[in-house]
């Protein structure tokens, strides 16, 4: 970890775009023969169907995509597109191509609805919008009220009224394209944050912010070489995507795996992680907890020697099942939407089960008070990142067009990520919960995470979230929604409730145990999968 923070001198040139500084140099190479024959991308559809492209073949497809948005659609240098799309090669192609052109581009999720996408569209302005036949009908119900948006391209073997047909338009496309030029510090893209709370905000990101930032993700956390063929299985419409199924493996010229996986399926990730070569895996911590039900002794990772989770903090025991049953331990990362990775359990480090690591070399995290000084190994406070006297390099730009929201989150000389977590004596950082999840009961602070994580110890628990809930002597006491496994969940409620309380006093501080307690069938979860607590809470404060 030391090394990494010496051998860590980023440097941001004034001009910068990561399709012509980046992909077309490792095209370059694979022409040379100084890179290893690995593929640009390497996409399955799990029916037998795949598609293998070179670093030469993604430049020339995505040069073709580039007139398609310059010529066809008219789109200048800073116009919006909004993408939604699943995970088909497509994706990557409209990614690149925005680069070229240095339009912005605005991914976002299949799951969205008709409201979703109104707001996106008018918030963000956006002149063009590229998707398929599933979201085209929730687009033209909301079409009329988007003032700003001039083309819609439709990514289908079919034809609809108002759009153009991509497929077409992009096989009649010319392969010469001149990469517009981009300052390092021109927007890219904008992630709209999903937010436990609140609508979402518009995070813009520059082209160097995540173009270069992400190289230490890349080289340190996933560990990756351009030998390596890594999945992450992240869905298309979220930051963690550019973070690792775009920029992290392809500055380190790495092979990107895709599965189009429609419906997120244990078995098919065991096969698939079987089958292939797959050397790094990512997937968020619910799908690990989902994993580890199964009997994973009865396959073969072959290939695999490094595993990483993000999103959300993983559960100790899930680690540690997952390791024994697969004898691989899972390098936990910590970032928003708004940075680069803030913390990892990089290359070489010892990992402590339970926490997000050390900070990341490109940042000075902090744990600070309400009134910005900095707290001792601990002590509980904002998880923050120095901004003054120097900005970090590879943060985002603001949330566009929202000056006061982006002036709201710093505070003193740090920008404040809005959670809450404790640095150990060993400089290792752990998470306790969003600021405003944090349980204050009897004039005790109690963080959602432990007592989740204490929950989902016990065998009968799949999921747990906890939130606070109104008590007339405590003013709160934790209260626990907690999903069974097949196995417990006809058993007796008012015993399996005493059960896990006592679980919990055992593995954790009496105090932290929930008194309230309600089996449900599922959590509600943002569309990226994070536990939504604030709707819990609310429900409960309202009754």
């Amino acid at each position: 970890y030391e090394a990494i923070k010496q051998q860590y001198r980023p440097e941001v040139p004034e001009y910068f775009n990561f399709a012509r500084d980046v992909l077309d140099s490792w095209a370059e190479m694979e022409k040379e023969g100084k890179k290893s024959q690995n593929p640009a991308l390497w996409w399955v559809d799990g029916a037998g169907e795949e598609v293998r492209w070179s670093f030469e073949e993604l430049g020339v497809l995505s040069r073709k995509v580039a007139n398609v948005l310059s010529d066809a659609c008219g789109l200048q240098q800073g116009d919006r597109v909004i993408l939604i799309l699943p995970r088909i090669p497509e994706w990557w192609l409209v990614n690149v191509a925005c680069m070229r052109t240095g339009t912005v581009l605005i991914p976002g999720t299949q799951q969205l609805t008709a409201k979703d996408i109104l707001h996106r569209l008018q918030k963000s302005k956006a002149k063009c919008i590229i998707t398929d036949d599933a979201v085209a009908p929730a687009v033209d119900s909301v079409g009329a009220e988007c003032q700003s948006l001039k083309f819609r391209l439709l990514v289908s073997e079919g034809h609809r009224e108002g759009w153009l047909n991509f497929k077409g338009l992009l096989k009649n496309a010319p392969s010469d394209h001149h990469c517009v030029t981009t300052k390092s510090q021109d927007p890219m893209a904008i992630y709209f944050t999903s937010g436990t709370t609140g609508s979402p905000k518009m995070a813009e990101h520059s082209h160097s912010s995540y173009g270069i930032g992400l190289t230490v993700s890349g080289r340190y956390w996933l560990d990756l070489t351009s030998s390596d063929i890594f999945w992450n299985t992240s869905d298309t419409g979220w930051a963690k995507s550019a973070w690792s199924s775009v920029f992290s493996p392809w500055i380190q010229g790495a092979c990107v795996f895709v599965h189009k996986m429609p419906h997120f399926e244990p078995s098919i990730v065991f096969e698939s992680l079987s089958r292939f070569p797959i050397t790094v895996f990512c997937s968020p911590p619910t799908a690990y907890r989902m994993f580890v039900q199964h009997k994973l002794s009865s396959y073969r990772f072959r290939s695999l020697r490094h595993c990483v989770s993000a999103g959300e903090p993983i559960n100790p025991d899930v680690m540690e099942e997952w390791e024994a049953q697969t004898g691989l331990a899972i390098h936990e990362g910590y970032g928003q939407t708004e940075t680069v990775l803030i913390c990892g359990n990089f290359k070489g480090m010892k990992i402590k089960p339970g926490s997000m690591g050390k900070p990341s070399p490109g940042y000075d995290v902090k744990i600070i008070d309400e009134n910005s000084n900095i707290l001792p190994a601990g002590k509980e406070g904002d998880i923050a990142i120095r901004v003054k006297p120097t900005r970090p390099l590879f943060l985002f730009t603001c949330y566009a067009d929202d000056p006061e929201k982006t002036e709201a989150t710093i505070r003193g000389d740090f920008y404040v990520t809005g959670d809450r977590g404790i640095v150990d004596e060993d400089g290792y950082f752990w998470f306790v919960g969003r600021a405003d999840d944090v349980i204050n009961s009897a004039g005790y602070r109690i963080g959602p995470f432990e007592v989740e994580s204490a929950l989902v110890e016990h065998p009968a628990v799949v999921e747990a979230a906890v939130v606070s809930s109104p008590d007339p002597i405590r003013g709160e006491v934790v209260k626990a929604f907690v999903v069974l496994t097949s196995d417990y969940a006809y058993h007796d409620p008012e015993k399996m409730t005493k059960e896990l309380q006592d679980h919990v006093k055992k593995v954790t501080a009496p105090y932290k145990y929930p008194r309230k307690m309600e089996f449900v069938q599922q959590l509600p979860k943002t569309i990226s999968g994070k536990i939504r607590r604030n709707e819990l809470r609310q429900k409960e404060w309202r009754k």
